[in-house]
Parts: C-alpha cells; structure tokens; sequence
C-alpha cells in the first residue's frame, strides 16, 4: 500500500546532528496519521508521499523545516520562590508567552533562588539529518481520521 491522505504509516529513524551525531533512534516504530494532520514534520511527510513500505530516506532539515529558529523571546528567569516546591530541571511547565498564549517551557537550570526556563524546542535552531525507514502502511480508521491521530499500539490511547 502507498503512503497518501488518511494511511497510518510506522516508520524507525534517527535524528542526528547535521554532522552525523546522534540525537535520537526511535526504539519503537513511530506511528502517525499522513495527509496534514500536523503529527510529523512537514518535509518528512513530504519525502514519504507515495512511498511504500521498505522506503529509506535521509533528510537534511535546516531549522526552519525542522523544529525552527530559536525565539530569545521564549527564555526566561523567574525566581524560583514563584514556583511550586519540587521544580527540577528538566520537568516542564505551562506558562504563557508575551502575547499571552498559553506555552510549554522547560526548566533548563536552577541557580541560587532563580529559575531558567526556555519555551523553544530542544532542537530548535539546529540544522538536523533524520534517517527514515517505512515498515508498515495501512488505511486509517474512521475514528482516526475524525481524531486526526493514530489509536492503538504506538499511537494514541483515550
């Protein structure tokens, strides 16, 4: 079957640095709903449209097709009096952005009585190298595609 609109597509890859150090290896098959639902990078959706399964790429993304450019905007330092007792780094936070929208951030360090919390992505600003391999492609289910995701193993469960 080929990868179109409304297919469920499990795939392994790899995320590296644009100089080949590895970032990241999917340990299970990724699995996401094609066709625009925003459930994985624009140009790897791209790349897989039409494929079928043993497809093997690798993708050279710059930040903006990947996780975008760094937005200084987003950082901040808030005393950690502010915060609820057990903030570790690492965990992450709901906040809301200078125009007020509501946004994740991530507790990058604690020093002294402040708290450096960055609202990008972790790999944002960074050219990346993903390394893709389609293992399986089926027909979404109408439940699927009404929710926009992927149910079941590996994908979302309500």
């Amino acid at each position: 079957m080929k990868i179109e609109k409304d297919t469920v597509v499990s795939l392994r890859y790899k995320v590296a640095e644009a100089n080949g150090k590895l970032i990241e290896e999917s340990k299970e098959p990724m699995v996401y709903l094609h066709g625009g639902y925003d459930n994985t990078l624009p140009k790897i959706e791209a790349a897989l449209e039409g494929q079928e399964p043993g497809f093997q790429a690798t993708l050279q993304l710059s930040p903006e097709d990947a996780f975008g450019m760094r937005d200084e905007s987003l950082v901040r330092t808030i005393p950690k009096k502010e915060f609820p007792p057990g903030v570790k780094v690492g965990g992450q936070l709901e906040g809301r952005t200078d125009s007020g929208e509501p946004h994740v951030f991530h507790v990058m360090k604690i020093k002294g009585d402040t708290v450096h919390l960055d609202g990008n992505h972790p790999l944002a600003g960074r050219e990346l190298k993903f390394t893709i391999k389609v293992i399986g492609v089926r027909s979404a289910t109408a439940e699927e595609i009404a929710h926009k995701h992927v149910h079941g193993e590996h994908g979302h469960h309500h």
